[in-house]
């Protein structure tokens, strides 16, 4: 059994490393107007009768695949979905970023490359890339990093927290265009290492793609069909599927369960990493297994929605929503036993 952790990746250790670092910061929410409470996808500060919004992320071990195929403009795009995916999480439309690039030492080509995947980024997601910083970093970067911040503004009657969220809503699925930015780690430590796989090797679930190809695929950015969404159609709760996979619901509410039995058939590439020995649970407890993005309404309002939604990406109801103290989220696999995260 191949597992995250055995991967470099300790996902449980992540969060109490994560919470040792807020415990330390939460104090420092009191000397601005802060509406949301930390945890969530974005940070909401008030100014008159709208909020900024901020959102922070990178593009993490995705680049050591770019590294192996010599192509990087994917991570770009990436870098910008990371982001601007997080913003629309309150409702907020993304409106600028700044980037953050370390490297061990300049290399033109490559900055060209990623330069033009955060412009495509940007394009998508109707963005303006307005500063940033470079670094060299020898000793400390292996090859680079990338990370990126970005803004948005909401309206205060506009923002979607995720506290109106109610018993018998209905939870719609966006499809991921495969494993976007998250998990990584374990399908590199399963591809090449357990498998022997190279990046130019066909995918054995899907022999029309390279390995290399399915791994790099870009994170696909939602924004355009949620800002048209949010402009006709009520909307509770919306979560941006990435590390952690469904449990990311957990960020919006407490005192919720969610009950996820209708998913699309998983990619190739995640059928492919399940037959390597990785258990079915740590599939989605590491990966989006085939949904980028959720959002959650009223029921009356999914017929709507869809056909919003749909004009950009397939988009199906995957569940619905409990009101329970449990705070459980229950999925049903493709191996059609369920399982609890």
């Amino acid at each position: 059994m191949v597992t995250y952790s055995e991967s470099g990746v300790d996902i449980d250790l992540e969060e109490v490393t994560v919470s040792a670092l807020t415990k330390k910061l939460k104090k420092t929410l009191q000397f601005q107007d802060v509406i949301t409470e930390s945890g969530h996808f974005a940070a909401l500060v008030r100014l008159g009768n709208q909020a900024l919004a901020m959102s922070t992320d990178g593009v993490g071990s995705k680049i050591l695949v770019a590294e192996m195929m010599d192509q990087y403009d994917t991570v770009g795009i990436d870098c910008v979905a990371m982001v601007v995916n997080d913003l629309i999480c309150v409702g907020a439309r993304p409106l600028a970023m700044v980037d953050y690039l370390a490297v061990e030492k300049p290399d033109p080509e490559a900055a060209s490359q990623i330069g033009e995947g955060l412009a495509e980024g940007c394009r998508q997601a109707n963005v303006a890339m307005i500063g940033g910083e470079t670094a060299s970093l020898p000793g400390i970067v292996k090859n680079f990093d990338l990370a990126a911040t970005g803004i948005g503004l909401v309206d205060l009657d506009g923002i979607v927290a995720g506290d109106k969220i109610a018993e018998d809503d209905v939870i719609l699925g966006i499809q991921s265009s495969g494993i976007h930015s998250n998990g990584l780690s374990l399908a590199r430590r399963v591809c090449f290492e357990e498998a022997g796989l190279k990046v130019d090797d066909p995918l054995p679930t899907n022999e029309k793609v390279t390995v290399g190809e399915a791994l790099l695929e870009p994170t696909r950015i939602y924004v355009q069909a949620i800002n048209q969404l949010l402009e006709k159609v009520e909307v509770h709760g919306l979560a941006h599927i990435t590390g952690g996979g469904f449990t990311n619901l957990k960020r919006l509410k407490k005192r919720i369960s969610y009950r996820i039995d209708d998913l699309p058939t998983p990619h190739p590439l995640f059928q492919f990493i399940a037959s390597q020995g990785v258990e079915v649970e740590e599939m989605y407890r590491v990966f989006n297994m085939g949904i980028g993005f959720a959002v959650i309404l009223p029921r009356k309002n999914a017929t709507e929605a869809m056909e919003i939604i749909g004009n950009h990406f397939p988009v199906q109801i995957i569940g619905k929503v409990s009101e329970d103290p449990e705070e459980k989220v229950e999925v049903k696999t493709f191996q059609g036993g369920w399982i609890e995260l």
